[in-house]
């Protein structure tokens, strides 16, 4: 191979086509989920939205409550530096 890396040889026999097929089938089941579940979410920021509410800052709020509070104030003190350094405060 150009790239120098090897090819991986796998002779026909040592795949099981049923095992994988149920993986395949499986990601692409949890890939239409995922879909579903998106869709769910932007229709939840629009309701939001047509009820005042900054879409913007609802997904900051969200990021930062998925942060563990240390991780969280760690950031939050770093962005407090970084502003007086710029003159924002």
């Amino acid at each position: 191979m150009p790239d120098g890396s090897r090819p991986i040889k796998t002779k026909p026999g040592n795949i099981s086509a049923e095992r994988l097929k149920s993986f395949v089938e499986r990601i692409e089941k949890l890939e239409e989920e995922r879909k579903a579940i998106g869709g769910d979410i932007r229709d939840v920021f629009s309701e939001a939205k047509g009820g005042g509410f900054d879409v913007k800052t609802m997904r900051k709020l969200i990021s930062l409550r998925k942060m563990d509070a240390a991780d969280r104030d760690e950031q939050e003190a770093i962005l407090d530096v970084y502003k007086q350094a710029l003159g924002m405060v």
